[in-house]
């Protein structure tokens, strides 16, 4: 029986009170999803909650109902996180947690063999996947860690990660004895790594043993390029405005810049995260526009992606077509700041880059620079058939 104070203080109090009433009768009255069908509209309920917080009021509603729910609707919660928004997900997240745990408590069974079919199949959704391997680590922990090394290759960054680290421990164990033991084991996580700083800690190791690693082309960042500018970002209008490279590549070409003819010229980075400098070639210059071109062949056609780590405004086309820009200025850079999905095309690709400098003149304004590379959607690097040499060196 629910029961309230029978005399609020104030009438906002009172409104607040009856408010409360209401809302705890409609979820003590919710009962729980006895059907899949019951369990479908709930559902849909949660993941009609919008990014702004719109349906929330319905969203707790579900999520009493879904909370009461038995074992057997771990699968379809788990199933539906991937068609979800975040918001959506971590309602989804609370209803699974509220079941395992009272399932626990109250030494009711749960479908632990479906659950680790679920954790097995590799095209559910990492993020289910990932809430499920946490789920069986809280169940069955000894077993659930034995399934870690057989996720070094999975699609699934987040389960690919806990079995890098292994490895990593593995190589660090290893150099109080034998460094080529170490060696092979810190080769074998830089193979499966897909995480910035996991990569970074094992280039670390690399350079502590004296050996070799070629980061640009471990990451798939492109190197070589041609530019040419500076073109004019008057009042910032640069990034709107269309000139001449955006109407056609043409290598041999001059074009009427901000205060001369321009021509292309090659420009190559050695840095190990392929950050290209255009201060280097025009110089630390305000107000200017500049382009980048590259040609990337791929050995078949396939879905990549293209990965960017820039603080200018920047503009990218793929074969003649725009594939994104932001126009904003010096909110930080670092890699794989933007992910943009693509198709290469077998052969010849051609890959524009628009990147444009404002006015500010603070120090932290002067940086003129972009990252990118191309990788399939895990973040291992596509590597071009023309694609040279490195000349990257460690740090």
């Amino acid at each position: 029986m629910l029961v309230t104070r029978l005399i609020p203080a104030s009438i906002p109090e009172m409104r607040n009170c009856l408010l409360t009433a209401c809302w705890t009768l409609t979820l003590a009255s919710s009962g729980h999803a006895d059907t899949p069908a019951d369990l479908a509209k709930q559902i849909a309920i949660i993941q009609a909650v919008e990014p702004e917080g719109v349906g929330n009021r319905n969203a707790a509603a579900a999520f009493q109902v879904l909370s009461r729910s038995g074992a057997s609707s771990l699968l379809p919660l788990l199933s539906a996180i991937e068609a979800s928004n975040p918001i959506a997900r971590n309602w989804l997240r609370a209803s699974i947690e509220v079941i395992v745990e009272r399932q626990i408590a109250s030494g009711d069974p749960l479908p632990l063999d479906a659950l680790r079919n679920f954790l097995k199949d590799r095209d559910q959704s990492p993020a289910a996947r990932r809430l499920t391997f946490e789920l069986m680590l809280s169940i069955e922990r000894e077993a659930t860690e034995r399934m870690i090394p057989s996720f070094i290759d999975d699609p699934s960054n987040e389960l690919r990660r806990d079995a890098v680290t292994q490895i990593i421990a593995q190589g660090k164990r290893q150099m109080a004895g034998s460094m080529e033991a170490a060696a092979q084991s810190y080769r074998q996580a830089l193979d499966a790594a897909r995480d910035v700083d996991q990569i970074q800690e094992i280039a670390k190791a690399f350079k502590e043993m004296d050996l070799e690693i070629d980061l640009p082309r471990h990451f798939g960042f492109l190197t070589d390029w041609k530019v040419v500018g500076p073109f004019h970002n008057l009042e910032r209008a640069g990034f709107a405005e269309k000139f001449a490279p955006e109407n056609g590549i043409d290598l041999k070409a001059t074009y009427e810049g901000k205060e001369a003819e321009v021509k292309w010229q090659s420009l190559s980075t050695m840095d190990p995260y392929g950050k290209v400098d255009l201060n280097k070639p025009y110089g630390k210059l305000k107000e200017v526009t500049a382009y980048a071109y590259h040609q990337f062949d791929s050995g078949m056609a396939r879905e990549a992606e293209l990965r960017l780590g820039c603080k200018n405004a920047w503009k990218i086309w793929l074969n003649g077509k725009l594939v994104f820009g932001r126009d904003e200025y010096h909110r930080g850079q670092r890699i794989d700041q933007y992910k943009m999905p693509i198709e290469l095309l077998k052969g010849p690709n051609t890959i524009l880059v628009k990147l444009c400098q404002n006015e500010q003149k603070q120090d932290w304004t002067v940086q003129w620079e972009f990252q990118l590379r191309v990788c399939d959607a895990t973040g291992a690097a596509i590597l071009a058939t023309n694609r040279g040499v490195s000349k990257a060196t460690q740090e």
